[in-house]
């Protein structure tokens, strides 16, 4: 069974002491992938020179996140089009709108949310999109670049039935988290992934965060790690009425085809 994590925050810093072991331990756990996300001016540079340190394993994003929005000036535009010039960043993002934190003024969001689209629409790549509270504003904004965006995968899904049903509508992929594990905050999901299509629908940590809440025995810490992808793969087949193997499969030939991936 080979897997592939869309979206790990590798660059965090509560990797920095273990780092290697925990790509070892992903291995072992069966992924085959992963594609480290980028999210900052600080961290996008570093998830491009982790991928070139793992060829062919490692890839990764570069953009800047809402919550960090407020850096995004033509510099930091300028160092966003330097990154997408390497082979080893296969999507625009993390970027899009969070109005639950609201770290940045939403007009800051917006701006920078736009421009980062801007950068997908030129070089035709994927985009690794992050929505929370902000539905209708980021439809509206997606709206604008009609006809002249590639494929989109709104990351992290954690949102209602509409929301879901209003990407797929346009054909855009939905990942898949630890979320779905939570049984405060993300029961619903459990129901909603039977309605993703299997050729919409990937799978992520988005490591350190969202420790799936059902591993037994529980860490004895809370730091996410890309091996618990296996787990999150068998409460997806579960709740999809799949075969594990079956939703692996599916979840892995998705992530390659989007991110135009090699085999490995």
């Amino acid at each position: 069974m080979q897997l592939i994590d869309i979206g790990a925050n590798l660059t965090h810093d509560s990797f920095d002491h273990d780092r290697d072991a925990v790509l070892a331990r992903a291995r072992d756990a069966g992924v085959a992938q992963m594609v480290i996300t980028g999210a900052s001016r600080e961290h996008s540079p570093l998830a491009l020179k982790l991928a070139k340190q793992h060829p062919g394993e490692l890839f990764a994003t570069a953009g800047v996140h809402p919550h960090h929005a407020s850096e995004y000036t033509a510099e930091c535009d300028a160092q966003m089009r330097e990154l997408h010039t390497h082979g080893e960043v296969v999507a625009v993002g993390e970027c899009g709108l969070d109005y639950f934190r609201d770290f940045s003024p939403r007009p800051a969001q917006r701006r920078a949310f736009e421009m980062q689209l801007q950068i997908a629409a030129e070089t035709g790549k994927p985009l690794f999109l992050h929505q929370r509270d902000a539905h209708a504003d980021f439809m509206s904004v997606m709206r604008n670049f009609d006809g002249r965006l590639g494929p989109a995968v709104v990351h992290c899904f954690t949102g209602t039935r509409e929301e879901m049903f209003d990407y797929l509508d346009r054909d855009w992929h939905i990942g898949i988290t630890g979320w779905l594990c939570d049984e405060r905050r993300g029961q619903h999901l459990r129901e909603l992934v039977r309605h993703i299509p299997a050729n919409r629908l990937m799978i992520e940590t988005d490591a350190p965060y969202l420790l799936p809440r059902t591993i037994k025995p529980a860490p004895s810490h809370r730091r996410n790690e890309p091996m618990f992808l296996a787990h999150i793969v068998e409460e997806l087949a579960r709740d999809r009425g799949e075969d594990v193997a079956t939703t692996a499969a599916a979840t892995t030939a998705t992530a390659r085809a989007f991110f135009r991936l090699p085999g490995r």
